[in-house]
């Protein structure tokens, strides 16, 4: 069978994005966030499915900007864990619209951005008390890739290139997009910053992201590193872990709530038994040292956070000071 590549251009018309989607049909969607809408694409001619990602007009970021992002952050990166990006749309449109009482004819652009097909869709749909609620062994799984996937932006990026570190700057669960076999890929690459060489921060202005997830640094200071990103994975660690969701609210917007009640909550192995009661020796060591990950992640103190090759060690059951059980 062709691949996807050999048979579609990259650059594909607004007229197709819609016809695969059936005119963005609610019925058709698999996820949403704050930059847009997910939606199955069926190939014609049985050529398959792709996951089309419409970019929203009220983005937190101007679409225009988080399209540029988004493909030039993308195009370049080939990763089992990193969603990857297969086709785009940005095309202008005529379209006829009131203003001041009168009917006008304005340009519309229309973009989309094209990955290859995820069935089960975003992470968040699976994390919390529902149906389709995930065991330990495949969360676990899913944190290992999650991390790998961080691993790679962050440090086998730029070994052999003039790039610095890539930033995601928006690691929630609805970024995470899982295949068939409940390998996580790292998506939504909107926000993300590309560092230069020797460059470890950058500072900002325009703070954008979820409550919850949000580095203090970066939501106080402005202040960009790879550690907005550690915040954010050790968010997401704990949620996987505990199957709780992370409720930040606007005076509680780091979510230092949720990480006292983790912290009370599975500190003793007693703890955890009684909220996993078939886990084995194994599992029980696996989830104690993705709390503790968790937790040392979301240090206040960027400086006591540990770093992706630290927290990819520990996963992998190696002795990593920072990350002692002590």
């Amino acid at each position: 069978m062709a691949s996807l590549e050999s048979t579609l251009p990259k650059a594909l018309p607004a007229t197709f994005m819609k016809e695969i989607t059936n005119d963005f049909s609610i019925n058709q969607e698999l996820g949403r966030s704050v930059f847009g809408t997910v939606y199955k694409g069926v190939l014609p001619g049985g050529g398959g499915m792709i996951a089309v990602k419409r970019l929203a007009e009220n983005a937190p970021v101007p679409f225009g900007i988080t399209f540029e992002t988004e493909v030039t952050n993308l195009m370049a990166l080939k990763h089992e864990n990193i969603v990857e990006l297969v086709h785009y749309c940005h095309e202008a449109q005529k379209k006829v619209v009131q203003h001041n009482g009168r009917y006008v004819i304005v340009d519309v652009i229309e973009s989309c951005l094209c990955y290859k097909y995820l069935p089960n869709g975003s992470l968040d749909k699976h994390l919390y008390d529902t149906p389709s609620m995930i065991n330990w062994d495949t969360r676990f799984k899913i944190i290992k890739g999650i991390c790998q996937g961080l691993h790679f932006l962050h440090k086998d990026l730029n070994l052999d290139t003039e790039r610095g570190p890539l930033i995601h700057m928006n690691l929630v669960p609805n970024s995470i997009w899982l295949d068939d076999n409940w390998v996580p890929k790292i998506a939504d690459f909107g926000l993300s910053r590309l560092f230069g060489k020797e460059q470890t921060r950058m500072y900002t202005v325009n703070v954008k992201g979820y409550n919850g997830y949000m580095a203090p640094e970066y939501l106080y200071r402005g202040e960009i590193s790879t550690m907005s990103d550690i915040y954010s994975l050790g968010m997401l660690i704990l949620e996987i872990t505990t199957g709780e969701k992370n409720c930040a609210v606007s005076e509680d917007r780091s979510a230092r709530k949720f990480v006292d009640n983790v912290h009370q909550n599975l500190k003793t192995d007693e703890q955890i038994i009684h909220k996993y009661p078939s886990l084995g020796p194994n599992g029980l060591q696996q989830v104690r040292a993705c709390i503790v990950i968790g937790l040392k992640c979301v240090e206040v103190d960027r400086s006591k956070r540990p770093t992706i090759v630290d927290i990819v060690d520990k996963l992998n059951g190696k002795r990593v000071p920072i990350l002692d059980l002590a």
